[in-house]
């Protein structure tokens, strides 16, 4: 949440620790450097810069976003921004469509998102399994929409509410009320596949004479890329060359080979004939059946940003956007005997196998359609000379509606349609919030400002039940012998004796245990089955806070800023945080600055109501694994405790030097979260009495909770309040331009990061310990982007080194299995050419020496990266190699 207010005509920030909601005047807002270095003001002061700050704070101009070869503002904040974190996710239900990321190793949801200074609504989308983090979607505001970009890498709960544990991000919209650009970009990977184009553009208008709106508008189509071999593991194997394929069974090598196995019934040698022929349509997309690689993507996504002063000072003021986003993704692929694709027998006798639909087997394709809306609007000005307010209002919604097809519902048998609409997501926000400053002169080197307002925020998450009823329904397989052909003594029944469609070498035999008449199958559509009555509902709360922040130069030399906030959920109750920072200069270039508060975070709606189940990798081997609130019945049943907030103490301390052409800040950091948000380790289930008892008790609470095909259910979990954990680390950041004697110029830049985390109690109750070790390890301790810009008239050239640090990942073995991935390093190159004053050319390459991470060692990681995957898909460093584009952009 934003709370203080500048007075019109400064409008960056609103503490001298935190960002602005507030409004530039045109004569600035129209100059594309003017919001560079200004990104904090005093009010009537001296505007402070990035290095005049007490806490950490990134700045992007127009410039610098413009030269970043992405479109997608998810990748250009990880190109500028070491610290921020964002991994390619190719199988992993809706995260596949909307990416999350993690600011200074922690998740999405502990870092806030402003647009223009006000709070961006969270996505609809709750990740299934680790973090299980919710937070805005960052790719649905287009670059073409965004003047400037600041990161604040500071706690910042108490000034801006929950959320703001990690940090802040705030994107200032343009502001221009004349001119026109468009841009057209256009490239491919250079494996010859991801081919990507892009066109977005803004133009400003005048609102009368005191007035502006800015439209932007971005449309972007992005083909799927594939970074995979052919699916081959030891329980099936497709690659007749690779050395596992003899591993399987000899029944699963005929079907490879297309050759009958002796002594297997007419039926299944007929299937096993027919299999090699239907491989390669397994799969909508790729050459192998279970393609790894960037999903197809499309998007349109317009923003507009309006503000208009009034006779007496004031300015009406209004921003919003509309986003429209498909993509698409595969799951696990399904082969014969995986407990999918099994034979069952029907009430006439027959049997019937899905490889009578998909002779190849199948991998469901996953679509998702994201819409997303926002608008905000207020009225702000002075009520004196010393007080300024901002009444504002505003209103998100972002929802996405699956569909799911190239899949089954097992438990249907012969009758299961093959296309889905399992149904949708939907995370709704409306906030008022009044927010005052006034400033008292008390004899100090600058006024003391004092910020403080009110807000209340009401939240909606919606589990919306699929129409698409043959999405979840139970059918007659989802028990054994659902038609009622065998007695308990094994001899058939009457309906038995009656079924006389059985395959002459497959008679039914009720006292087989064998015998398809008993085979139990997974419920709803596989792989992502639709939100059932039983699991649909909607969550709702509400909350108000007030907050009060006290700035100001106590002398030349030192500033000191601190604030408090109070909380109050519906579901969560009240709480206080505060915060305090300094800043103490030296001399004219040296500053000492630091800052120590406490945070605050509420499980979202969507992270008390989520539920799923989808097909994962608990043990190496996929399963259906079921996730249920912790608040429900279900998990409660399985031991689940009710959700509690985080809560968060950090403090960050550092130095700024400023020479005559050298600015390099350095800043140190710590934080430490109590009850920590997360998914537990995946739980075993099993319907087996005779098995594992752990296991097979979580099955008789499935069954005695009414979860539909529990049977075929071999995992669960849900989110906990599960750890203690710990957060190190330090920022650098450095700037150096350089003026040549030709009057060619150059800007050297440096930023850089070391971060390290650390679980600080016992989480053997809830983690295990591959998931323990992961959360440790899994990210590069250390990231640092340099880059350089070269201006040498109508022309200029950027080169920039990205480098990724060595990490670690484990899977779940006893003891751990450990693979090492080394670091990377990825260059970009771009040359650009000012044609003429409104028309400009770029060719560029990314990763131009064609790098990859480490592949994946299946001897090391066999079970956490099965199933054609080459690169480990956690990586935060790009797998998909070199990527070339060319940009034409035409400015009036």
């Amino acid at each position: 949440m934003q709370h203080k207010l500048k007075p019109l005509p400064y409008a960056l920030a609103l503490l001298s620790a935190g960002f602005s909601a507030t409004y530039l005047p045109q004569a600035i807002a129209q100059d594309p450097t003017a919001l560079e270095e200004v990104v904090i003001t005093g009010l009537r002061g001296k505007p402070r810069s990035a290095v005049d700050s007490a806490v950490p704070i990134d700045t992007f101009g127009l410039e610098q976003i413009e030269a970043i070869s992405h479109t997608d503002t998810v990748d250009i904040l990880q190109t500028l921004v070491p610290s921020f974190n964002v991994s390619r996710q190719p199988i992993s239900d809706g995260a596949s469509f909307i990416r999350p990321v993690q600011l200074r190793g922690l998740d999405s949801h502990h870092a806030l998102v402003l647009v223009n200074g006000k709070r961006r609504h969270r996505a609809s989308l709750v990740q299934i399994g680790g973090s299980g983090t919710q937070g805005p979607d960052v790719a649905t505001i287009p670059a073409a929409a965004i003047q400037s970009i600041e990161v604040l890498r500071d706690g910042a709960s108490s000034q801006y509410g929950s959320d703001a544990i990690a940090g802040v991000m705030n994107f200032n919209l343009k502001e221009n009320s004349e001119g026109f650009d468009l841009t057209i970009d256009t490239g491919e990977y250079f494996e010859g596949d991801g081919a990507a184009y892009t066109v977005q553009g803004n133009i400003g208008l005048p609102l009368g004479d005191k007035g502006f709106l800015s439209i932007s508008a971005e449309i972007n189509d992005s083909e799927f890329t594939e970074r995979s071999e052919q699916y081959c593991e030891s329980w099936f194997c497709l690659d007749q060359n690779n050395p596992r394929f003899t591993e399987q069974s000899e029944l699963r090598q005929g079907f490879v080979t297309g050759t009958p196995t002796p002594g297997a019934s007419a039926r299944i040698q007929a299937l096993q004939s027919a299999f090699p022929g239907g491989v390669d349509a397994a799969s909508v997309e790729g050459e192998n059946a279970m393609p790894w690689g960037i999903p197809n993507r499309e998007h349109q996504m317009f923003f507009f940003n309006a503000g208009y002063e009034l006779d007496n000072g004031m300015e009406l003021y209004a921003f919003g956007n509309y986003g429209a986003v498909q993509s698409d993704g595969s799951f696990f692929y399904r082969y014969p005997g995986n407990g999918t694709v099994e034979d069952l027998r029907e009430e006439d006798g027959s049997i019937y196998n899905p490889l009578d639909k998909f002779a190849g087997g199948f991998t469901p394709r996953f679509e998702g359609e994201v819409e997303d809306v926002s608008l905000a609007g207020g009225l702000r000005g002075s009520l004196s000379e010393a007080t300024s307010f901002d009444l504002s209002a505003r209103f998100g919604s972002n929802e996405i509606d699956y569909r799911l097809f190239n899949t089954i519902n097992p438990s249907l048998g012969s009758a299961s349609p093959t296309d889905f609409r399992p149904g949708t997501l939907t995370n709704e926000e409306f906030q008022v919030q009044l927010d005052l400053v006034t400033e008292f002169d008390v004899g100090l080197a600058s006024p003391l400002v004092f910020a403080y307002g009110a807000s209340y925020l009401d939240e909606t998450y919606d589990v919306g039940e699929s129409s698409d009823e043959a999405s979840y329904i139970a059918g007659p397989h989802a028990v054994s012998d659902p038609y009622g052909l065998c007695n308990d003594d094994g001899t058939p029944t009457s309906a038995g004796l009656a079924a006389t469609n059985a395959p002459v070498d497959e008679p039914l035999n009720c006292a087989d245990p064998d015998d398809p008449v008993f085979a139990v199958v997974g419920v709803g559509s596989n792989g992502f089955p639709g939100y059932s009555p039983a699991f649909s509902e909607e969550y709702t709360r509400d909350s108000y806070a007030f907050y009060g922040d006290l700035s100001a130069d106590v002398t030349d030399q030192l500033l000191l800023q601190g604030a408090l906030r109070y909380e109050d959920y519906s579901d969560f109750g009240s709480e206080v945080v505060g915060k305090v920072a300094a800043r103490y200069r030296i001399n004219d270039a040296f500053a000492l600055r630091g800052s120590f508060g406490t945070g605050f975070r509420a499980p979202t709606p969507g992270q008390q109501g989520t539920t799923n189940v989808s097909t994962r990798l608990p043990n190496g081997f996929p399963v259906a694994t079921g996730l249920f609130p912790a608040g429900g019945t279900v998990a409660q049943a399985l031991g689940a405790q009710e959700l509690a907030p985080e809560t968060s103490t950090s403090f960050t301390v550092g130095f700024t030097l400023e020479l005559e052409n050298l600015s390099l800040t350095f800043d140190a950091y710590s934080i430490d979260i109590d009850d920590r948000f997360r998914a537990v380790s995946t739980l075993d289930v099993s319907a087996d009495p005779n098995g594992d008892p752990d296991a097979y008790e979580r099955f008789l609470a499935l069954q005695a909770a009414g979860v539909a095909g529990a049977e075929s259910i071999g995992g669960v979990n849900y989110f906990q309040n599960a750890i203690n954990t710990e957060t190190q680390g330090f920022d650098i950041v450095a700037n150096y331009p350089v003026s040549w004697s030709n009057g060619q110029s150059t800007d050297f830049s440096l930023a850089m990061n070391y971060n390290e985390q650390e679980i600080t109690d016992d989480p053997l109750d809830v983690l295990n310990p591959e998931g323990e070790f992961d959360l440790e390890n899994q990210l590069p301790n250390v990231r640092w982007n340099a880059t350089a810009f070269h201006n040498f008239g109508d022309f200029s050239l950027m080169g920039r080194a990205r480098y990724f640090g060595e990490w670690e990942d484990s899977d779940n073995t006893s003891p751990l299995s450990i693979q090492t991935y080394d670091p990377v390093v990825f260059f970009d190159l771009e040359g650009s050419w000012q044609i003429n004053a409104n028309l400009r050319a770029s060719i560029g390459g990314r990763n131009i020496f064609d790098e990859y991470p480490d592949q994946v060692d299946r001897i090391a990681s066999d079970n956490d990266y099965c199933c054609g995957r080459l690169y480990p898909s956690t990586s935060v460093a790009d797998w998909q190699g070199g990527y070339y584009y060319a940009r034409l952009r035409v400015d009036f």
